[in-house]
């Protein structure tokens, strides 16, 4: 007890009365009691006696005083204590009320407006921290933040997901790690040459990396406190889609830019020859007359096919869904390629059922698109004295009805590592027809693929080398919705 009272500001206040009453009362001995014995010699006992009497007293009252003034000021200076203990243990809500207009109410009042304006401040911190929550939430991107050392400190969902994927790849990068960089092993292997640099110069970086089959873009920015970097924050994003459209992009302009070449040089190369007169004889000028109009012919078919590819893969093309007869659609282009077969001394062969074959939703002219194109690549491929079927029937698979048509050849057929591209725009399995009669645009089964697709259909293609070609198409009876 005495001890709490030695260390509370209340204890030290009454001791220094005690101590100021006691020194009065030792000085008053020290001086009066020596006279009592000389002027009062009878009574001199009683004197001292009520001396005695009366320093009590005083000492009792000077105690119960101090004790009072005490108690006044301990309980606002214990009500200031509890309450600071509360804002320390989160409750900013905490006020004390104390009437008084002295130091004490002073203070009091300061410490409410502090609180105030404390609980004020975190508030609007509370706010700020979940709209950035939020806004990390709800971003397609990945952020992930890295103290100095390399920990993560703060991610939003895709940037956790993100981490635990590429964490299942670590041991295989650990074999790959590279030399002088630090091995930071809470930073993703693909990121840690970045966040290296980031380190080191304290400036902005971009840049990409590839994880397997993706390619990643990575925004990586230093977080700065007083001239020291002290981590970093990346902002990934999967931007393989973009990658593989722009590689596409390229690899369409040079393809197209590489087929017209090809007739352009011819046209350009024979016009000359004619306007030169370097060719006499008029057999001579017939057949240069007759390669112009034959690589005009292929210019025109490689345009028309261009357009009608970019127009289907860009969503303009125009579909005219009725009901169809599909039965009269193959009659159609069995009869327009008669002629064309018997001139390359080809046989071709069509069977289709008596009963209808009926599509609820199917475009008649993009139909015969398709079929015309698949006949034309089976007719150019097919060596003379060989057939060509084409034929059609209803089909049920798994239990949706289908109209199933095929068109098989006993052509040179497609080596089986080329079968899976061959619906790629400018893919051609055989390398070598780049021109001439046989020679197509690269576009057509491309088409084909994108035609099917508008009639939620499935095309599917069985060949091999030298053994002929079998395309299948599935058709649905049904419009899809």
């Amino acid at each position: 007890m005495a001890r709490l009272l030695w260390h509370s500001v209340i204890g030290k206040l009454w001791a220094t009365i005690m101590l100021l009453v006691a020194v009065v009362l030792l000085i008053l001995g020290v001086f009066l009691l020596q006279y009592i014995d000389i002027l009062f010699d009878d009574n001199s006992h009683d004197i001292k006696l009520l001396f005695i009497i009366t320093a009590v007293i005083g000492f009792l009252l000077s105690t119960f005083f101090a004790f009072f003034l005490s108690a006044k000021i301990q309980q606002p200076l214990l009500q200031l204590k509890h309450a600071a203990d509360s804002v320390a243990q989160g409750d900013y809500s905490t006020r004390v009320n104390i009437r008084s207009s002295d130091e004490i109410g002073q203070l009091t009042h300061t410490f409410n407006h502090m609180t105030e304006q404390l609980e004020k401040l975190i508030h609007d911190l509370n706010h700020e921290k979940n709209h950035l929550a939020s806004v990390l939430r709800s971003m397609g991107d990945s952020v992930i933040t890295f103290d100095a050392e390399g920990q993560v400190i703060l991610t939003n969902p895709s940037g956790h997901m993100l981490i635990k994927q590429w964490s299942s790849f670590e041991s295989a990068w650990e074999e790959e790690s590279l030399d002088g960089i630090p091995s930071y092993s809470s930073v993703p292997m693909p990121l840690r040459q970045l966040f290296q640099d980031v380190r080191e110069e304290g400036q902005d970086l971009t840049g990409k990396v590839h994880v397997h089959s993706n390619v990643w873009s990575v925004v990586m920015a230093p977080l700065q406190s007083g001239g020291v970097v002290r981590g970093a924050v990346a902002v990934i994003r999967n931007v393989t889609e973009e990658h593989k459209l722009n590689k596409l992009r390229r690899d369409f302009v040079a393809n197209i830019s590489h087929e017209i070449r090809t007739p352009l040089s011819m046209l350009q190369g024979y016009s000359e020859a004619l306007l030169d007169d370097i060719v006499v004889s008029p057999e001579d000028r017939k057949e240069l007359v007759q390669v112009i109009y034959d690589e005009s012919l292929r210019m025109g078919r490689l345009v028309n096919d261009f357009l009608d590819i970019a127009r289907i893969e860009a969503g303009h093309v125009d579909m005219h869904f009725q009901e169809v007869d599909v039965r009269n659609v193959v009659k159609r282009v069995h009869r327009k390629f008669l002629v064309f077969a018997k001139e390359r001394e080809l046989t071709l062969h069509m069977e289709i059922p008596d009963i209808p074959l009926t599509m609820k939703q199917g475009d008649e002219d993009r139909l015969e698109q398709v079929l015309t194109n698949l006949l034309d690549n089976a007719v150019r491929h097919t060596p003379a004295g060989k057939s060509i079927m084409i034929s059609g029937e209803n089909q049920i698979v798994n239990g949706t009805a289908y109209i199933q048509l095929n068109i098989k050849d006993e052509g040179h057929g497609i080596p089986p590592e080329d079968v899976p591209y061959i619906f790629e725009r400018f893919y051609k399995a055989d390398k070598a027809r780049t021109r001439g009669s046989s020679g197509g645009t690269g576009l057509g089964l491309a088409i084909v693929k994108n035609l099917i697709d508008l009639h939620d259909g499935q095309i599917v293609v069985e060949s091999s080398a030298e053994a002929g070609t079998l395309f299948t198409m599935l058709l649905p009876v049904e419009a899809h919705e």
